[in-house]
Formats: structure tokens, sequence, C-alpha cells
């Protein structure tokens, strides 16, 4: 069906949450999302492999329990427990894929804005399929400079669709992350460090790189069936 430009099957995408948070908070969050682009995706909402280790900036919104991904000092330039972490990533990768994409937010997003570097590297996810699709909230580059000089050392050609809040105090360091990426779509919102609500104008985005992602899987299907076709009986 393909090859007619049908949808072969949704993209999957594993979600990120932000620090201090959980799957099912994300899933609350993105699914303030209309139901036209949430339906449109095959999600899959991760909690983070070590539990909440101070307070937590959701207590009183959310519910808990809290997560975060790794540790970090107070200039955020070294990290405990990070290499746990991707090991950890790359187990529920395995197990609970395989995926097409990312979505993160927050300490979710700089995760996965990294990410895709650091596979390419051959420093993480060797296991698992190369991530294609990035759908980055609220995101910043890693600021530790042993790892951000293997996410970053190329640019970055990921599809990928980036968050930037207008008073997000991530915004200057977002930009950053951006700058990586060699033809990334940008959604500007009015809001700060948070999942926004789609206007008109972003979701009319946000359905446009759905589109797309969709018609890369479409091609990739395509190619595997004529690969397919190629082979030797």
């Amino acid at each position: 069906m393909g090859s007619e430009g049908s949808i072969v099957r949704k993209p999957r995408f594993l979600c990120l949450h932000g620090f201090r948070t959980s799957g099912e908070i994300m899933k609350i969050q993105l699914h303030k999302w209309p139901k036209s682009v949430i339906d449109r995706l095959d999600l899959v909402f991760l909690d983070a492999p070590f539990p909440c280790q101070g307070k937590s900036d959701v207590e009183g919104i959310f519910d808990p329990p809290y997560y975060e991904w790794f540790q970090f000092n107070k200039e955020f330039t070294e990290y405990t427990n990070f290499e746990n972490c991707l090991e950890y990533l790359e187990d529920r990768m395995v197990k609970l894929g395989p995926f097409d994409g990312l979505i993160g937010f927050s300490q979710g997003a700089i995760l996965s804005g990294g990410l895709p570097g650091l596979q390419a590297k051959g420093i993480a996810l060797q296991k698992v399929p190369k991530i294609k699709f990035l759908i980055i909230i609220g995101g910043a580059k890693f600021k530790s400079t042993k790892i951000a000089e293997n996410a970053y050392s190329s640019s970055v050609d990921t599809l990928s669709l980036h968050f930037l809040g207008e008073t997000d105090f991530l915004k200057p360091y977002g930009i950053e992350l951006i700058d990586s990426f060699k033809n990334p779509v940008v959604v500007n919102h009015p809001k700060g460090h948070t999942v926004p609500r789609l206007d008109e104008k972003s979701l009319e985005k946000v359905t446009a790189f759905i589109e797309t992602i969709e018609q890369h899987l479409v091609m990739e299907e395509d190619k595997n069936g004529e690969d397919n076709n190629c082979k030797p009986k």
C-alpha cells in the first residue's frame, strides 16, 4: 500500500518526561494537544530510572511518584548516573520497541536532542534502530563538555520539531540546540517552560511535520519492499 502514498503505520515515539515528573504526567501534558494530532502517533510513555532525589516543581499540580533521568551539579556540567540512564533507555527501547523517534520535554528533551549524535558516534543506543525523528519541547544542549563534544560534533540530520517558549528560562539554550540541527522545524509559542497548547499556526506546523514523517515511513516501507523483492529466492 505504501507505493500508493497511504499510511503504512503510525509513527512510533518514545516519550521522555521532564525532571522529577513521570511518564504519566507527560501523558497528561501531551494530551493538551488536539486529538487530530495525538491519534496520528503511536506514543509510549516511560518513567525515568531514578526516583526523585529532591523536591519536584510539580508537587501540588501532578500526583507523585516523580522520577529523574540523571543527576547533575549546580553548574549542570557534571552528571551522575548518565551511563546508567543510557543503558536503561537502550534496554527499554529493545523491550518496547522498535521506535521511529523520541518526544522529550525539559530534561527528557535535553536527553532526546543529544541521543542521535551519541548514537551516531557509537556511544549510545547501539542495539536499537537509528532515531529518525525528534520532537523537542523546552530543550537545551548537554552542558557536560565530554558529552557535548560527542553529541553535537557534526550537524544532526535527524528530522526535528522544536518548541521554543518566549518566556522559557531555557530559551537561549534551546536556540543553541536548534542550531545543531540541519533542517529544524521551529514552533514559537508565548508560554514558558511547559508543553504548550497548539494554536492555529502551531497546529499547522505540527501537522505538516507529522505528514513529513509519515511520508518518510511510506518511502522506507517501499524501499524495504523493493530490497526484499531483489533478494534471491
